[in-house]
């Protein structure tokens, strides 16, 4: 019941006003969004790059409605890459994108998608560095899996992104992890139905499990998007088994949460990368993120507390 009601409150004006003018709200906003312009993000990216940290940047815009919007996402990442290229930071620093931001659930999505992403795969390639698309909710994943696939034939270092807890995923990460293949596994955040997803922690985690083996045990990069100890502790016993070198797999998490353990899994000689999200769009992105499971509103209830 607590989901419709923040996704509507996701798309109202007044509710954002009063949201962006709260201070203890806008404390907790901060400890997890870079800020709203890119600077903002810039800033970000130095301080965790200066600190052994790479990043992978979301620019915020999910929530469109005109393929004009769409080309407005599109040109926001192709400013970033820009203005990266001469900080030298190329190598450290990716992009992700959701491709609902470039038009996806338009009518023609699939193809007003994959015509906006491609100037910025390519843009990304000529700096040295690549993009990795995000997954959505589960009736994106046929689409988004065939752009991936597109874009690797002319840029191999295109990233997929898996969620463990839909049912179709043990066959999606089997078919991912071949030679070149940059995949982040994450246990997924959107609502599902029991169809198509697993419903409860210990399945979740189980399949997890499951599908981190099949990464780890392939030729592809794995990714392993998770603040779980326990996962993190299973990624590295997996790459003992098959005898990965650290520098064959990375862990990443979201920017601002378990930064102690992002330093200590760096001092230890681990690849670690943080999502960094930035933009205008941050209080869609905010009540969107408390929407999709009530153990996102728990979580950032406690960070106020705590940040209080």
């Amino acid at each position: 019941m607590l989901g419709p009601a923040l996704l509507k409150a996701s798309r109202s004006p007044r509710l954002r006003r009063v949201v962006s003018s709260t201070r203890p709200t806008r404390r907790v906003v901060d400890r997890f969004v870079a800020g709203e312009r890119l600077g903002d993000a810039l800033r970000t990216v130095r301080d965790l790059t200066a600190h052994g940290i790479d990043v992978t940047l979301d620019h915020l815009g999910e929530d469109i409605a005109s393929a004009a919007d769409a080309r407005a996402s599109r040109d926001a990442y192709l400013r970033a890459l820009d203005t990266l290229a001469p900080l030298n930071l190329a190598r450290r620093v990716e992009v992700s994108i959701k491709l609902s931001a470039f038009g996806q659930a338009l009518p023609g999505g699939h193809e007003l998608a994959l015509a906006n992403v491609e100037p910025v795969a390519a843009a990304a390639a000529d700096h040295g560095t690549t993009i990795t698309l995000d997954m959505e909710d589960s009736s994106t994943v046929d689409s988004t899996l065939a752009i991936v696939a597109d874009l690797r034939g002319r840029f191999p270092g295109t990233g997929a992104v898996l969620q463990s807890y839909l049912h179709r995923t043990p066959q999606d990460a089997v078919a991912l992890a071949a030679a070149g293949s940059r995949v982040r596994l994450v246990k997924g955040a959107y609502r599902e139905s029991a169809a198509v997803a697993w419903q409860s922690k210990a399945d979740v985690d189980r399949a997890y499990g499951q599908c981190l083996e099949i990464l780890f045990r392939g030729d592809g990069y794995p990714m392993v998007g998770s603040h779980d100890p326990r996962m993190i502790e299973r990624a590295q016993q997996l790459a003992e088994q098959v005898g990965r070198a650290p520098d064959t797999y990375e862990f990443q998490m979201l920017y601002g949460i378990r930064t102690t353990e992002q330093q200590r899994l760096v001092s230890d000689g681990f690849q670690v990368r943080a999502y960094v999200p930035y933009g205008a769009d941050w209080y869609g992105y905010f009540m969107r993120r408390l929407a999709e499971r009530p153990a996102n509103t728990l979580f950032f209830l406690r960070a106020l507390a705590s940040r209080g």
